[in-house]
């Protein structure tokens, strides 16, 4: 393990990493990287599996223990670590809070408990769902229709343009590497990156995602992505951007270092789906591109692509990265309609082609995310993450790093001077 030398965490950092083992028994892919004490992995893997109710009521107990102010992590729980502040331990116990919350709601509907979809965006990953009005997706596509050369109708226009862009399997590895390497001397000359840090790539197929990344502990991250669907030169940047440098693989070293190795924080060894952190590294991950090579990043990926006999047709993407942004709420569009009102998958795909400028099977693919029982609510952190993160950021790396560095809750990231009526009912969770 890295951190700490013990076999397994007291008090309710071990309590915790504990609940979020269990429950990733009951449901696969909840645990999205472990690096913790491996006995009490191996304890946890060895027990008789715990039944969802009980895993509720440890859940409830975590919660009255975390605000009766019982020790996080053995007699000297709350102790100021150096360069720390008081206030460092009230907002640990504040951010471990709302994780808890987050896996309480898991456990809730692992024991058939009915939870409404709003609410359960809400309690997992601390903000509301909010829809996209037909009106704003329409004024995208007359934004799109000017953007992009020809003529014809947009949608057929879009996804010709669009798969124009797909990348020979022959030149992907090599793209990625370059890109990886690229944004990787651009994520360390704002000193993100630690000594050591390493990054392995994989294809795979037959997931519901695009690319994943895992974290395997002691800075070292394995990357998947998804070949099911031809991968476009278009989006390829910031897949790289998103799961490596400066998005999930520059955060987990970040936080490895900082707060596992220095501080002993032993509950971030742990990276649990259906949690507010998934919420804030996903949206500081979409924001990773623009934060290391400017709000416009196409002639940097143009530089590293075209070389490769890769098109990438820079001044389109540009017009058409501004054009589009709006088309990527639709996702969360779609999963209301699923979720909320139960409509027909199919007439879902339908929708996200006609609104999201897709070909069918990539809307299908799109679909099947949405779908999977642990996706689910997931797109919010896609939806929402992503603006909150940038209206933090604000265009400043030092914000940037905060967001790699802190451990932070999605409230946390409003700024101080945006009143609660400036915001729409509901957009933020107090967990």
């Amino acid at each position: 393990m890295t951190g700490d030398a013990r076999d397994e965490p007291p008090g309710l950092v071990g309590r915790y990493l504990e609940l979020g083992l269990s429950l990733g028994r009951h449901v696969d892919g909840l645990v999205d990287a472990y690096y913790g004490p491996a006995p009490l992995a191996a304890r946890v893997a060895g027990q008789p599996l715990r039944p969802p109710a009980g895993l509720v009521a440890d859940a409830r107990r975590l919660v009255a223990g975390l605000d009766g102010g019982e020790p996080l992590d053995g007699i000297d729980a709350d102790r100021i670590p150096p360069g720390g502040g008081a206030g460092e331990a009230t907002q640990r116990r504040r951010w471990l809070r709302a994780q808890v919350v987050g896996l309480l709601t898991t456990a809730r509907r692992l024991a058939g408990e009915p939870i409404d979809y709003s609410e359960e965006v809400y309690s997992c990953y601390g903000v509301r769902p909010r829809l996209v009005t037909e009106d704003e997706l329409a004024g995208a596509h007359r934004r799109l229709d000017e953007a992009l050369p020809g003529v014809g109708p947009l949608v057929e226009r879009f996804v010709t343009w669009r798969e124009a862009h797909a990348v020979a399997p022959d030149r992907l590895v090599g793209a990625v590497h370059g890109l990886l390497d690229e944004l990787r001397g651009r994520t360390q000359a704002i000193a993100l990156l630690p000594d050591g840090e390493h990054v392995e790539v994989e294809l795979v197929t037959g997931q519901p995602w695009a690319g994943f990344n895992t974290f395997l502990g002691g800075l070292r991250s394995r990357v998947a992505i998804n070949v099911d669907l031809p991968v476009l030169s278009t989006s390829l940047a910031h897949l790289v951007a998103h799961e490596a440098y400066p998005g999930h693989h520059t955060e987990h070293c970040r936080k490895e270092i900082g707060l596992v190795r220095r501080r002993h924080w032993l509950e971030e060894t742990i990276f649990l789906v259906g949690t507010p952190q998934c919420l804030l590294a996903e949206g500081l991950a979409d924001l990773g591109l623009q934060v290391v090579a400017g709000p416009v990043p196409e002639p940097m990926v143009a530089g590293v692509l075209r070389p490769l006999g890769i098109r990438y047709d820079a001044e389109v993407v540009a017009a058409v990265a501004g054009a589009s942004e709006t088309l990527s709420a639709v996702r969360g569009n779609a999963a209301w309609r699923l979720h909320a009102e139960g409509a027909d998958p199919d007439a879902v795909i339908d929708d996200m082609a006609r609104w999201a400028l897709l070909a069918r099977p990539r809307a299908a693919k799109a679909v099947e995310f949405l779908l999977h029982p642990i996706w689910r609510a997931y797109v919010s952190c896609y939806v929402e993450g992503m603006p909150l993160c940038r209206r933090f950021v604000a265009g400043d790396p030092a914000r940037f790093a905060r967001l790699v560095t802190e451990q932070l809750v999605p409230a946390d990231l409003v700024p101080a001077d945006l009143a609660p009526a400036d915001l729409a009912p509901g957009d933020l969770a107090e967990a």
